[in-house]
């Protein structure tokens, strides 16, 4: 699998860190203790500059690049020169220092443990993650492990985007959740006022502490829940439903027209949910818990993607995996207060 970690061909390094942990395919810096944010950018090979400059067009009558791209400009990295992006003209900037020190600010420095960072592309994306402090704890020995998410580009092409990403630590599966139409990340445009707004989003993720709390009542409950095999399937069908044709295909018991794709992403996760060692824990095993794992493990462990870069797009950057998983999330809520009527189709 492609990793399209950045590899700097003047300092022969990839643009990745991590802690003890083996980084993507054994690219990049391994550390053996926590950096400072500042450590994490340097380690990344992060700690460049990025520049908006003019664009200029071939003038036809004379052959020189001499006609002015009105309106719009280059994002280019001012260390091996390399155009990122095309930007319009409110397009601010933002550093990679400026972003790493959003988490600095959400903590007050106290805490906080830089655990990976690095850049995709030629660097026109670059991410952190940073694990808080506590953990949510299901059942006896269920552990799952909090962490700041951030991602930025320098192409043009998303927001800065802050999220807390729960990491159940038995199966690595990222729990995507977002509660009472609260969504668990913040965005912030690259706009005049994107460093003023950077200095500011810590006070929104106060929504951490809330949803910490808030998905340790329930994932405790759920793992109280019981659930059968076949509701299990259907859960899982309805999570993974693409569009309404399949959504009208199965209102109408008609099984028989459903892709085999639709229905081959269904067994396995299927077989995921029932069958992996992970789920075979007191909190896991025919529980409604387990179900929703079943489809956040399937997404997280079984599911092939193009590179490292289509996961995490589709895990914590509004793709497919956070959507699907998102609508587990609310199935498994209704189930555990409706039981098997949350899954009558109307």
């Amino acid at each position: 699998m492609a990793h399209n970690i950045h590899f700097n061909e003047a300092t022969n390094q990839h643009s990745f860190f991590s802690v003890q942990e083996k980084p993507w395919h054994g690219l990049g810096k391994i550390v053996k203790d926590y950096p400072t944010s500042k450590q994490a950018l340097e380690f990344a090979r992060l700690d460049f500059e990025v520049e908006k400059r003019g664009l200029f067009t071939v003038n036809k009558h004379n052959g020189n690049a001499d006609l002015i791209v009105p309106e719009h400009f280059a994002t280019v990295r001012t260390d091996t020169q390399a155009v990122l992006g095309v930007v319009g003209k409110q397009y601010e900037v933002v550093q990679n220092r400026d972003a790493f020190t959003f988490f600095d600010a959400i903590v007050q420095g106290e805490g906080i443990l830089y655990e990976t960072a690095g850049a995709l592309g030629k660097g026109e994306r670059i991410f952190i993650t940073a694990k808080l402090p506590n953990y949510i704890t299901v059942g006896r020995e269920d552990l799952i492990e909090q962490y700041l998410f951030l991602t930025t580009s320098h192409d043009g092409t998303g927001s800065i985007t802050a999220a807390f990403t729960p990491i159940r630590i038995v199966c690595n599966n990222t729990l995507n959740a977002a509660l009472r139409n609260k969504s668990n990340s913040v965005k912030i445009r690259h706009t005049n006022n994107a460093k003023q707004k950077l200095e500011q989003a810590h006070q929104l993720m106060g929504i951490t502490n809330t949803l910490s709390s808030q998905l340790e009542t329930i994932f405790n409950n759920w793992s109280k829940v019981r659930i059968t095999d076949k509701e299990v399937y259907k859960l899982i069908q309805l999570a993974l439903i693409p569009n309404k044709e399949v959504l009208q295909n199965i209102q109408r018991g008609r099984e028989d027209e459903l892709s085999t794709y639709f229905l081959n992403t269904c067994n396995h996760a299927y077989e995921y949910a029932l069958g992996n060692e992970t789920q075979q824990l007191e909190t896991t095993r025919g529980t409604l818990f387990g179900a929703y794992n079943g489809v956040t493990g399937y997404f997280q462990n079984v599911r092939n993607y193009k590179d490292k870069e289509a996961k995490m797009k589709s895990l914590l950057l509004g793709g497919t995996g956070q959507a699907r998983t998102q609508a587990a999330f609310n199935l498994c809520t209704a189930y555990a207060s409706k039981g098997a009527d949350a899954f009558l189709l109307n």
